[in-house]
């Protein structure tokens, strides 16, 4: 029994009347009389073993044996039933079964009642059965129990919510991201419904199942098609459907995808722009992948057979250097598959470099306030025009080899710089080094006038010692003879007896004029040329001594002139 319910005992006694009934809980005697007894409201103190007795007569009483006992439980809660749901799910998809139950575990003799979002259902049984499941039939269900005899009801179970979904539609992805493939090839499909791990999958190709072999290989669940090595074989409409894992749900066929296999490898080629075989240092080349067929390709460079850094189906070198000389190709590259390119052959050669030179010569420095330039192509036997640069912007002039600079036309006088153009190739030259014209005329005429000067202070000082030398007057009147040379050899001195050396004699009369100068200043005179010298030095008596030796050299100086 549960608190809030009634009962009632009864006691009878099957012959005779007169009876008075004796009433005992847990064989205790209760103050009740009559053969029932009634609880209108039981509760937990209700519980325990009733009996009875029957007693006839006062003095002499008979009373009878105790009845069987009839054990009353009273629980201290009002149950709840439970409810279950088979499948045990929350999401079923249309077509399937889904039944309830609804249960009291204690006591029997109820009856049940069914409400879904609130309302009751016509169903008293504890079972409930939705066969072939709608969307319609989506909602919130629970149960609830009653006494059939005593209206007693219970609480409602916990509620559970149904929701009736349409059962989804595969699709088939591309994990490789091509459809057109070539001989030897990966290909790999997937087959996705909404995302889940529920479903197994059964692969189809042109309406036919596929199933696995050397070549095609499936996942755990086959949600994975993977074809090792694309064959002509393999080409098709690729479709896929699915079967839930743990129940009887299966979904319709999936939208198609069709694969191509082609019947030979793709075709790579190779341009350069431009098409020059040989190229010079600054030019711009540009070269370009191509291949003939699908999409999906990584490009890969190469220059002697070294990767380069460079992405996408297009190299651009913007100025070339003899570096970049080399063998060039390229190889497009997709998953594991790669076809490479024809090799070209880039050749980079120097660009010739111009030069200027000075046209106007040192004799025109002072006939001129103009200097001509001339451009030049170092080692070129071509025919060339030139442009020429002041402080870097081209002159509008002619394009001829020679530049005048003026002070007219260049006042600030400034650098300049020439190219050579032409219609072949190296269509241009290197930019000459640059050319200052500051000061130059300036600079050539102090140069020439310094040189000018030394040139008539030498052949001025030259004929100031030829003039001296005539003049000089012969010392102690002798004639002396005239020489043609200051050095004599030794020949010469063998042969001459004569005359002494011009040095000894000039050294010989400033000693006697020395002498002089010295007594004249001891008696008060004043020397003359004639006076000799004195010797005061170590230098002088070297002198003094070399000319000695002269003397004795018969009075000449020794030449090594032979």
């Amino acid at each position: 029994m549960f608190p809030g319910e009634s009962v009632s005992f009864g006691c009878h006694i099957n012959v005779s009347t007169g009876w008075e009934y004796l009433w005992y809980k847990d064989s205790n005697q209760l103050t009740v009389s009559g053969n029932k007894y009634p609880i209108s409201l039981v509760g937990i103190t209700n519980s325990g073993s009733y009996t009875c007795k029957a007693k006839r007569g006062s003095d002499q009483a008979f009373i009878t044996d105790s009845s069987q006992a009839v054990r009353l439980e009273v629980e201290g809660n009002m149950p709840k039933p439970s409810m279950t749901q088979q499948p045990d799910v929350n999401k079923v998809y249309t077509g399937e079964s889904v039944s309830f139950k609804c249960e009291v575990k204690l006591s029997s003799g109820w009856l049940y009642l069914w409400y879904k979002d609130g309302t009751p259902l016509p169903i008293n049984s504890s079972s409930f059965n939705i066969h072939n499941a709608t969307s319609s039939n989506s909602g919130t269900y629970k149960c609830m129990a009653i006494r059939d005899k005593t209206t007693y009801s219970t609480e409602h179970s916990d509620s559970r919510i149904l929701r009736v979904s349409e059962i989804p539609v595969p699709s088939v992805k591309l994990v490789t991201p091509w459809l057109d493939v070539f001989p030897t090839e990966r290909v790999k499909l997937s087959c996705v419904m909404n995302g889940t791990s529920d479903w197994t999958y059964t692969w189809y190709r042109d309406g036919q199942q596929v199933l696995a072999d050397g070549t095609v290989i499936f996942d755990s669940d086959a949600a994975t098609l993977s074809i090792s090595s694309a064959a002509a074989s393999h080409r098709g409409q690729y479709s896929c459907s699915g079967k839930l894992k743990s129940r009887s749900v299966s979904s319709t066929f999936s939208s198609v995808q069709t694969l191509g296999v082609y019947d030979t490898k793709p075709r790579v080629t190779l341009m350069q722009n431009p098409m020059h075989n040989v190229m010079h240092t600054g030019d711009s080349v540009s070269f370009s992948c191509h291949i003939n067929v699908s999409s999906g390709w990584e490009y890969l460079w190469y220059r002697d057979d070294n990767q380069l850094v460079v992405s996408g189906n297009n190299h651009t070198i913007s100025s070339v250097l003899r570096t970049n000389t080399g063998s060039y190709h390229c190889k497009v590259k997709r998953g594991i598959y790669a076809v490479q390119s024809q090799a070209v052959k880039l050749d980079i050669e120097e660009r010739p470099l111009a030069y200027i030179t000075l046209l106007t010569g040192w004799s025109e420095v002072f006939s001129t306030d103009s200097l001509v330039l001339r451009c030049r192509v170092l080692e070129s036997q071509d025919i060339w025009n030139y442009t020429w640069f002041k402080e870097g912007h081209p002159i509008n002039f002619s394009l001829s080899e020679k530049h005048t600079v003026t002070p007219e036309n260049d006042p600030e006088q400034s650098l300049y710089t020439c190219k050579g153009i032409r219609t072949g190739r190296p269509s241009y030259s290197k930019t000459s080094d640059s050319f200052h014209t500051k000061n130059l005329l300036l600079k050539r005429r102090v140069l020439l006038s310094i040189s000018g000067f030394i040139f008539f202070a030498i052949i001025a000082i030259f004929i100031g010692c030829i003039f001296l030398r005539f003049i000089r007057k012969p010392g102690n009147g002798e004639d002396k003879p005239e020489e043609t040379e200051l050095f004599l050899t030794m020949a010469q001195l063998k042969d001459r007896d004569d005359a002494l050396c011009p040095l000894v004699q000039y050294i010989t009369d400033a000693e006697l004029n020395a002498s002089s100068k010295k007594e004249a200043d001891e008696n008060g005179t004043i020397s003359d040329e004639t006076t000799p010298l004195p010797i005061s030095s170590q230098e002088d008596q070297a002198v003094t001594s070399e000319s000695h030796d002269t003397t004795e050299n018969n009075g000449g100086l020794v030449s090594f002139k032979q």
